[in-house]
């Protein structure tokens, strides 16, 4: 008996087969196929061949491999009963559920009494395929590792891109190369992670940006997870993702995954790019009012520290306001006795000490300036130099002699009655004062990997945002420890790193493009003296990288001279006068000829219109720049090109490029083919070429 599966989008096509009703195996995915293709004779096809010191047939790498078919890589599921005896399933098809974009594939192994269930939803708006797996037992186990369903990954391919990162430096690329074995990232912290980012692009050979084929991964899921990327004996290759080993810490008879978000491009690297931020924005997050342009926001965090005076916020929102900001946010230290970050968290009642008379007169001046007032908050920690720990010692997660994390410990969010603290708090805060924005940190890693951790915060934010549907939520850990979609169905903004320094959030912003959108990605103008780095970045740089993503300001504005309060003003105001249209752009990530450059195009949905960002983070490799070749445009349509910042030209650019003095007009094909030649730029510059169809 053969069975056949098939999801047809726009730009792929994904088939499953499936034999004696054993699980399926995918046998295709890539661009889209005729409906005329037999799926009997694709997947004979699609068999290999034997040959000596191999077994008399090959073991299926099917959505869920399986130990009990005799399969030579990592299986699919690895569990335990209560008795400590492995099981080794052996899944035979029960039903299934097919419509047009959706598909349910469900298995069970009736002597172990267990059923396995597989879900995939093609979404065609966005080319993403969301897929997840589910285990039941009739008796309770131990569960080891259960992957998300399993997909091969391409011959050819040579490499794999991993991303990596660090406190400060977020969304680091490496190109992995394929071996034999094992390539394995697992992230055992408890969050989504600075460090193993749950994210994988597989280009194939040749692919870069802009031309080529991909294959694109992102599991959804702010807690521990892993990857496994192997290549088999035989040559073929598999991708599993799923939640870290052994972070079910007990005995269950029910167990999921979180959504894998899988993407296939034959547009290049950014194929796979724009489906995850279209993805994102159209189909996971949910703002307040979705119809409201995105607020330039201001965070007083590298102004003030903990140095909290009535006086001195009053002016700083005043000269932010003056620079454009529309979003004030009030960050740690109003709370407790918070003077520095060894005390008060968990004790969310204001500090009388600090604000006797309540928040009501900064968020009264604020709102008077028409601003929006935004709050810090980092409700799973708690200090064991606070009353709730005095209080609540055992409401912890992990033991009691464990390692401090920024001097604090977390909240055991399995809790029923921490969850109940929680919401009560914050949400008499919220009932109390004017308040439409959460910062919501996370500033330490869990000292266990705990599913039901993250369960727990996801149901806390979901309490939160039922009965308070005005307030955004932004999700902060120590910058980008929790950026994922888990969290985002939740929360509406990232902080993508602590670092505010220009150059280092290029970079930080160029990987992070992959899979986040410009609207939820949170920039911010920082001091002038960066207090990650201490380097000096003027503020053309400064305004500018902030610029690209949902623009804020994090310095202290008393800092500024009038040139710079200027600039600021000047190119906030451009982010305001294009953030509509930016709020739906896909970012397209250009391919450059000198490593030195850094460059993106967001393009508009409708195609009407873009704007470049070349941004020279280093010395160029030749004495002048190599032409910058443009993407994703209409090669018959006219376009006129205009360099918005032409006057920041250096002395040392002594010639006459097109674009120094006038706009250009010319065909995609040309733009694409050819090429833009820019002037000479200093390091730590940025050039900004707007463009609109004619």
């Amino acid at each position: 008996m053969s069975q056949f599966w098939r999801l047809d989008g726009p730009l792929q096509t994904f088939i499953l087969a499936a034999q004696q009703e054993r699980l399926p195996q995918v046998i295709y995915w890539g661009p889209p196929l005729p409906t005329s293709d037999d799926c009997a004779t694709l997947a004979a096809a699609h068999t290999m061949d034997v040959t000596g010191g191999m077994l008399d047939a090959n073991p299926e790498l099917s959505i869920c491999p399986e130990s009990s078919q005799s399969f030579p890589g990592q299986p699919g599921l690895m569990c335990r009963d209560a008795q400590g005896r492995v099981l080794r399933p052996k899944f035979r098809f029960v039903k299934d559920l097919a419509k047009e974009h959706s598909l349910c594939l469900t298995y069970a192994d009736k002597d172990l009494g267990l059923t396995y269930e597989a879900h995939f939803e093609l979404t065609a708006s966005s080319n993403i395929l969301t897929c997840w797996s589910r285990l039941e037992a009739t008796q309770p186990l131990m569960l080891h590792w259960l992957a998300a369903p399993v997909f091969p990954a391409p011959q050819l391919s040579d490499s794999m891109m991993s991303f990596s990162g660090r406190w400060i430096g977020e969304f680091q690329t490496h190109s992995i190369p394929w071996r034999p074995g094992i390539h394995k990232r697992e992230s055992r912290t408890g969050r989504s992670g600075h460090e193993h980012f749950p994210g994988l692009i597989l280009p194939e050979i040749g692919a870069r940006n802009t031309i080529g084929r991909a294959y694109g991964f992102h599991y959804g899921w702010s807690g521990g997870h892993q990857m496994i990327a192997e290549e088999l004996p035989d040559g073929r290759r598999q991708i599993q993702f799923g939640h870290a080993c052994d972070s079910h810490n007990g005995p269950a008879q029910s167990f999921e995954t979180a959504k894998l978000y899988a993407v296939f491009s034959d547009r290049g690297i950014n194929g796979c790019g724009t489906g995850f931020q279209r993805h994102l924005r159209d189909h996971i997050l949910t703002f307040p009012k979705a119809s409201l342009p995105r607020p330039v926001h201001y965070n007083c965090w590298e102004a003030i520290y903990f140095d909290h005076d009535l006086s001195s916020l009053k002016d700083i929102a005043t000269r932010a306001k003056d620079l454009g900001a529309e979003r004030f946010v009030l960050d740690d230290g109003w709370f407790g006795r918070r003077d520095d970050d060894n005390s008060s968290l968990g004790d969310w009642q204001i500090d009388p000490r600090k604000y006797p008379s309540g928040l009501d007169p900064l968020i009264d001046h604020i709102t008077s300036l028409g601003l929006q007032f935004g709050l810090w908050v980092e409700p799973e920690m708690v200090n064991p130099d606070s009353n709730l720990y005095r209080a609540h010692p055992d409401w912890i997660l992990g033991q009691k002699d464990q390692l401090l994390g920024r001097q604090q410990l977390v909240l055991d969010m399995a809790r029923d009655e921490v969850i109940a603290y929680l919401y009560d708090c914050i949400s008499a805060i919220l009932e109390t004062y004017d308040i439409g924005y959460l910062k919501w940190d996370h500033n330490r890693t869990l000292p266990l990997s705990d599913v039901t951790q993250t369960e727990g915060t996801y149901a806390l934010l979901a309490r939160l945002r039922a009965a308070f549907p005005h307030v955004e939520i932004e999700s902060c850990a120590s910058g980008g420890g929790r950026i994922d979609f888990g969290i985002l169905q939740h929360c509406q903004r990232v902080w993508l790193s602590d670092s505010n320094d220009a150059l280092e959030r290029s970079r930080i912003q160029h990987g992070a493009a992959l899979f986040l959108p410009a609207l939820v990605t949170g920039s911010h103008v920082g001091p002038r003296l960066c207090h990650t780095s201490g380097r000096v970045f003027d503020m053309r740089y400064r305004a500018w990288v902030a610029a690209q993503r949902h623009m804020g300001f994090e310095m202290d504005p008393r800092e500024l001279d009038a040139q710079e309060a200027q600039i600021l003003t000047e190119v906030t105001q451009w982010y305001k006068d294009n953030r509509d249209w930016l709020a739906t752009a896909d970012i397209l990530r250009l391919d450059t000829a000198d490593p030195s450059v850094l460059a993106e195009m967001q393009r508009a949905a409708d195609g009407s219109r873009f704007v470049v960002f070349s941004n020279q983070l280093d010395s160029a490799q030749h004495i002048l720049p190599r032409p910058l070749c443009l993407t994703e445009l209409d090669p018959k349509a006219q376009y006129r090109l205009h360099l918005r910042n032409r006057n920041e030209a250096t002395s040392l650019s002594r010639g006459a490029p097109l674009l120094k003095s006038q706009d250009l007009q010319a065909s995609g094909a040309w733009l694409m083919a050819h090429g833009v030649q820019l002037p000479y730029a200093m390091p730590g510059s940025i050039w900004v070429v707007e463009g609109r169809k004619l």
